[in-house]
């Protein structure tokens, strides 16, 4: 079950602050060999290359890090930069290391998850670059699907939106780009990049934009 409270904006960097001297983790979710989780590591901080049979998905929420993928190939991650996200390879080392204080999320996308063919595994890139703005438009892409767990990115331009539905499990949005207008159970709440929303099994939400707006959703099946 996601952990983060539901029905109003939150941020994952504002919750897990790092500890001088220390990583730290949280896993949110587990199901079906997928699973999430958050991390915050102090400066100076890592976690040494292992090898996972699973691709795994790396999002910046706060702060630097490198990623060590592969033989001793570096590259930088950052929630201010020019990349922020990175799908590593099955079966390669992946290490972190936070250049200064760094939050971020990891997907573990199980064995059963399908990537999408524009996403290059092992390369850093940023995720709302993977859709495009277009006028009068929403655009979305599946970046995973799994039999548990699905990430998708979608821009919404000027005055488009979602109307009211519930989702069939859990589901965490990411803003990704400007600012949105979620409706959740009857009230509105003003999201911009950088926050989060989680919505319950059910829970009945929408999604404005009065201004072009990306976002990411991870929904979670039983």
């Amino acid at each position: 079950m996601l952990k983060e409270r539901p029905g109003e904006p939150s941020s994952i960097a504002e919750g897990l602050p790092p500890i001088p001297g220390c990583t730290v983790s949280e896993e949110v979710w587990r199901g079906g060999g997928a699973h999430v989780l958050h991390f915050s590591l102090a400066e100076g901080t890592d976690i040494s290359p292992e090898l996972y049979p699973c691709h795994k998905l790396l999002l910046m929420a706060a702060g630097e890090m490198e990623v060590l993928v592969g033989e001793g190939r570096g590259l930088t991650l950052s929630s201010e930069g020019p990349w922020d996200c990175l799908i590593a390879p099955v079966e390669a080392p992946l290490g972190v290391k936070a250049k200064g204080p760094a939050v971020y999320t990891e997907i573990g996308l199980g064995r059963s998850s399908v990537l999408n063919s524009a996403v290059k595994v092992g390369e850093p890139f940023k995720l709302g670059d993977l859709v495009p703005y277009q006028k009068g438009r929403i655009v979305n892409m599946d970046v995973v699907s799994g039999p548990k767990l699905k990430f998708v990115v979608m821009s919404f331009d000027e005055g488009t939106g979602l109307t009211e539905h519930a989702a069939p499990g859990e589901a965490m949005v990411f803003a990704l780009e400007g600012q949105g207008v979620i409706g959740y159970e009857g009230r509105e709440h003003s999201i911009k990049a950088g926050e989060e929303f989680v919505f319950v099994k059910g829970g009945r939400h929408s999604v404005r934009a009065d201004e072009p707006f990306k976002m990411a959703l991870l929904l979670t099946l039983e």
